[in-house]
């Protein structure tokens, strides 16, 4: 293939998945502001939430898990194509559904095509892109995501219901999944120059690495758990943060629509800013400088006031936010080695979907015995245990070599 060609094959596939990720954000960002209106359709309480988002982790779990040990063996291609296909039909479900339990059963489906396309994107754009293409990628997860609760609002302020949001979000996975189709083909992998073994950068040694090798790095499962605390933030602070600007500071619900697609829309202009500014200070310096900034975020929210100090404090939680999943994501194999790298992308994307659903699940609970002021007090906490565990793998990372295969 001649440079021109593999040029424009290159942007063709760059472009493909920056839609493949504001599509993946889309159905994120609709229940915060379509639960109020679902619960009282189906005439089921508010913290049943929790059900939709737990079915959901089991399906994001087990497929992004699995696809993370089994790129190499399906291709990016086809696990992106029928992944997306299977989210567009899930998203079709909950359009039509006409009881919770169906609702359950289509939030499996879509977690199984969602943790696929999640876990195969990054794992694909961690071997193939730099810092800012890397922010970039998780930017457009956020204009999905922004995008999503304008879609909801804007289907619930015209009269049309909660069922056309979701049915216009299965739409666009539609049109994602046909291209995907039309493009399996073009997704070969790329990977970096140096096939580096550990953090330090040892050889790395000839033949398959077992998969009892890469389960055996404590910097795993402290990677891990640091996505898992920090995807709960992301999702909890969205999805409580219309219920608490409506019931506990007073804001009128079209404000508070506006204000979620803010927090969302935060988090997409920090990755485009930070996709800059990664590059010029280094990936560390802007990762703990994102996760300081969720604390300070944080610690706005949990303070009794005004709408406009509880928005302000969503505001900097999603800034802040913006580069920590891609830089993340991103430095993985440092910590534990370009040979462990995929299967090590799979569980913490498999994690992230975990924490995602129990936490903010939890906090539903929580908040539904006590009241919906608990949000920022939680969000600090969570955001303190995000920072240890960030320290504690790469201490783990730096202290223990990598096993050989």
């Amino acid at each position: 293939m001649s440079t021109p060609s593999r040029r424009r094959t290159g942007l063709a596939v760059l472009v493909l998945a920056y839609l493949a990720f504001v599509s993946l954000g889309l159905p994120d960002g609709l229940l915060g502001v379509g639960w109020p209106s679902i619960s009282a359709d189906l005439t089921v309480p508010t913290e049943a939430v929790g059900l939709l988002l737990a079915s959901g982790t089991v399906g994001y779990l087990v497929s992004s898990v699995v696809a993370g040990f089994s790129i190499a063996r399906v291709g990016v291609g086809w696990l992106l194509a029928g992944s997306t296909v299977l989210a567009s039909l899930a998203l079709t479900g909950y359009a039509s559904a006409p009881e919770l339990p169906i609702m359950i059963g289509c939030a499996l489906l879509l977690g199984l095509g969602s943790g696929a396309i999640d876990a195969g994107l990054n794992a694909y754009a961690a071997g193939a892109f730099g810092p800012r293409q890397m922010n970039w990628l998780h930017a457009c997860f956020g204009l999905g995501v922004a995008i999503g609760p304008l879609v909801m609002t804007t289907a619930l302020g015209t009269g049309l219901g909660w069922r056309w949001g979701y049915g216009i979000v299965a739409a666009a996975q539609a049109g994602l999944a046909l291209a995907f189709v039309l493009t399996v083909r073009t997704w070969e992998r790329r990977r970096p120059a140096v096939d580096a073994d550990g953090p330090a950068g040892e050889a790395a040694p000839a033949g398959p690495v077992r998969i009892g090798a890469t389960l055996a790095l404590p910097a795993v499962w402290f990677g891990a758990l640091t996505f898992a605390v920090y995807v709960a933030i992301e999702v909890a602070a969205g999805l409580w943060a219309f219920l608490l600007l409506t019931e506990d500071r007073g804001v009128s619900r079209t404000v508070a629509g506006l204000c979620v697609s803010l927090y969302w829309g935060s988090l997409f202009v920090g990755r485009v800013v930070q996709g800059f500014v990664a590059e010029r200070l280094g990936t560390r310096t802007v990762l703990l400088g994102s996760m300081y900034a969720m604390a300070l975020g944080s610690a706005l929210v949990a303070v009794p006031g005004p709408g406009w100090l509880a928005v302000t404090g969503l505001a900097v939680i999603g800034f802040g936010a913006a580069a920590v999943f891609p830089l993340l994501t991103l430095t993985t194999a440092e910590r534990v080695g370009q040979r462990h790298a995929d299967r090590t992308i799979g569980l913490q994307i498999g994690a992230s979907g975990l924490g995602g659903a129990l936490i903010p699940g939890a906090l539903g609970v929580l908040i539904g015995g006590t009241s919906v002021a608990v949000l920022g007090p939680a969000l600090l906490l969570l955001s303190l245990a995000m920072i240890a565990l960030y320290w504690a793998s790469n201490r783990r990372a730096a202290r223990n070599p990598v096993p050989a295969g």
